[in-house]
């Protein structure tokens, strides 16, 4: 029983949440660029100011750990270390994978995905994050939010995820903001409409504060998957 910040920053949705015994109170999220260092503490201002709720009521801060962009990890992750250490309160880490999932299963849950019971009860669920280019990272996993493989960066041709895809007693369901381009070459996917939110870490960060599942804040990384490259510029310098 925990009232929990959460912060969601690894796309180019910069997304905050405030939930109480894992049930959402607020949300404040945008989607217009990559600006992300100026709108975190903005939107969080706002949800306290909204709720009437003071720093100092709250039990942890929560954070999408990735992988996702690393600029963007590296700015959600941060600023929710340093609410913790401020706060004296302890962080969570979700998977960024996991919390897009749990996203498609509320909207699954709310009636705004449009696909049959029996049809989402033995589907296979796929999020993707764009990782640039045709690549994604993704994981899949079951309609109960259960992993059924490793995370993944895929650069995604005819025969990605085959062992799912071949399986007639499953329909493969791919989402998020890397899964649009991939609807021509996995055209037996089923492709439905769910985005990165912070809203998808609550339930699961209640989970973990009940567990006792938080990280060391001083030693704590975002999980990027790949190395951050430096590409040189191609601009002349006169």
């Amino acid at each position: 029983m925990a009232l929990i910040l959460s912060i969601e920053t690894g796309t180019d949705i910069c997304s905050v949440a405030l939930a109480k015994d894992g049930e959402l109170m607020a949300l404040r999220e945008s989607d217009e660029g990559r600006d992300h260092a100026k709108k975190v503490a903005v939107f969080v201002d706002e949800l306290l100011r909204e709720t009437g709720v003071q720093p100092d009521e709250l039990d942890a801060i929560a954070v999408g750990k990735g992988p996702g962009s690393y600029t963007g990890l590296r700015i959600g992750v941060s600023f929710a270390k340093g609410m913790c250490y401020a706060l004296n309160i302890p962080l969570i880490a979700i998977g960024s994978l996991d919390a897009l999932t749990e996203v498609a299963r509320e909207d699954f849950e709310a009636g705004i995905i449009d696909l049959e019971d029996y049809e989402w009860s033995q589907a296979y669920l796929c999020p993707m994050v764009d990782a640039r280019r045709m690549e994604v990272y993704a994981q899949v996993f079951n309609t109960l939010g259960e992993p059924l493989s490793e995370v993944c960066a895929e650069v995604v041709k005819e025969g990605s995820f085959s062992d799912r895809r071949c399986d007639d007693a499953h329909r493969f369901v791919i989402f998020g903001n890397g899964a649009k381009k991939c609807c021509e070459v996995l055209s037996d996917a089923i492709y439905i409409n769910v985005s990165p939110s912070a809203r998808g870490i609550v339930r699961l960060a209640e989970q973990a504060f009940n567990d006792g599942r938080v990280e060391d804040i001083a030693y704590f990384e975002p999980f990027y998957l790949k190395d951050f490259m430096v590409i040189p510029s191609k601009k002349r310098l006169l």
